[in-house]
């Protein structure tokens, strides 16, 4: 009787199934690892209609992020500076106004037209966050948005996601500080002064689905 197939070809579906196991595992581990938004949003660093650097603002001025981002402290929402917030300081005949940029600024004003910013960071729509909530909890902007004050162009920073979410809502008392150092980029959060903050102003950040899938 002539033989078609070798007799090594018998393991062949031995060694199918093996690399189809491997194959998917490898597969499951790339998609896993290098598209969690650790890796696919940190960093993100969109080109904005005005080259603003915070580096500048923020760091070597000083100036205080609520400042600009005005509502904060009071809504769920930190709000984008409008360009009556810009003129305070870029009105013709203030500082910079010869510039190219301010002048675009100024135009914008004039025109009655905000600023098309382009947003950086960037929740699902699926997902509630309350800014003022977590403000006034004491929860700093270093902790969510990196040191903003030594950006020249604002990058995402943390990965924003809800296993990120979850470990803070978890262990909260690392990354608490006084209240008054909310937007102190200098500022290092202690975590035995953590827990006194935890205890004193009673926080308990919810777990469940319902806190931020509502």
């Amino acid at each position: 009787m002539t033989v078609i197939f070798p007799k090594w070809t018998n393991k062949l579906p031995t060694f199918a199934a093996a690399a189809a196991v491997c194959g998917g595992a490898f597969v499951t581990f790339v998609v896993w690892f290098w598209f969690s938004p650790k890796h696919t949003d940190v960093g993100y660093a969109p080109e904005q209609p005005v080259l603003y650097s915070h580096k500048l603002h923020a760091g070597t001025l000083g100036i205080d992020c609520r400042y600009c981002h005005q509502h904060v402290e009071n809504g769920p929402h930190a709000t984008i500076p409008t360009t009556e917030t810009c003129m305070n300081c870029h009105a013709p005949e203030k500082v910079k106004h010869d510039s190219t940029q301010i002048r675009h600024l100024q135009e914008q004003h004039a025109a009655g037209l905000p600023v098309e910013w382009v947003k950086v960071h960037m929740l699902p729509d699926y997902a509630y966050f309350d800014h003022s909530v977590h403000v006034h909890a004491g929860v700093g902007c270093a902790s969510c948005h990196g040191r903003i004050d030594q950006m020249e162009v604002v990058r995402q920073d943390q990965p924003l996601s809800m296993g990120w979410c979850l470990e803070c809502h978890r262990n909260p008392e690392n990354h608490l500080r006084p209240l008054d150092k909310i937007t102190d980029m200098d500022f290092e959060p202690d975590p035995e002064q953590g827990l006194q903050f935890v205890e004193e102003r009673n926080i308990n950040p919810p777990v469940h689905c319902s806190a931020c899938h509502r």
